[in-house]
């Protein structure tokens, strides 16, 4: 709807906003520990809402059943504070999130994971001798991009899907990641 808006906020919380109701938010729920930095409501889904902390974390959350104050997904991913988070203008299940750690993060909701298949690959792997497969990394994690200092901002490319513009200390990139 044109009235409503979302805003996070230094007291941990996520706040859903109505311009008709201007006294009190329509709706507010704790959504991290630490500050909320950042904030995005999908385009495209328009359920879904994403949210970054200061404390490296990204959260999902479902408009449809935020009553029971549960988010859909929990990423722990970054090292540091979450700068910038933007879902993808293009694919529902897309957001990528820039972080103090210096990295950009592309994330595809719609993935998860296939133990049955790790399995097989373990089984590969300890019969060739070859790499183990890292259990730190979520296998929504598409691509990382690093190379930039102090990155404050990333947005999708308006007209190609899949690139994106980022802004930091030292200039801003232009790219689009191959896999995606």
């Amino acid at each position: 709807e044109a009235t409503v808006f979302a805003s996070g906020s230094v007291d941990k919380t996520v706040k859903i906003w109505d311009t008709r109701q201007r006294q009190k938010p329509g709706l507010s729920f704790a959504a991290h520990e630490t500050d909320v930095n950042v904030i995005s409501w999908s385009s495209v889904t328009s359920c879904m809402i994403a949210s970054g902390g200061d404390d490296g974390t990204m959260r999902i959350w479902d408009m449809r059943y935020i009553s029971n104050g549960k988010y859909v997904a929990n990423f722990d991913y970054c090292k540091g504070a979450i700068t910038s988070i933007e879902w993808s203008p293009f694919e529902g299940s897309m957001v990528a999130t820039t972080s103090a750690d210096n990295q950009i993060c592309f994330w595809d909701l719609s993935v998860e994971r296939d133990a049955a298949e790790e399995m097989e690959h373990v089984e590969e792997d300890k019969a060739s001798q070859g790499v183990e497969i890292p259990v730190d990394i979520p296998p929504q994690l598409l691509f990382v991009h690093q190379g930039q200092n102090n990155i404050k901002e990333m947005h999708w490319h308006e007209q190609i899907p899949g690139a994106i513009l980022s802004t930091a200390y030292d200039g801003f990139n232009i790219f689009k990641p191959a896999n995606i």
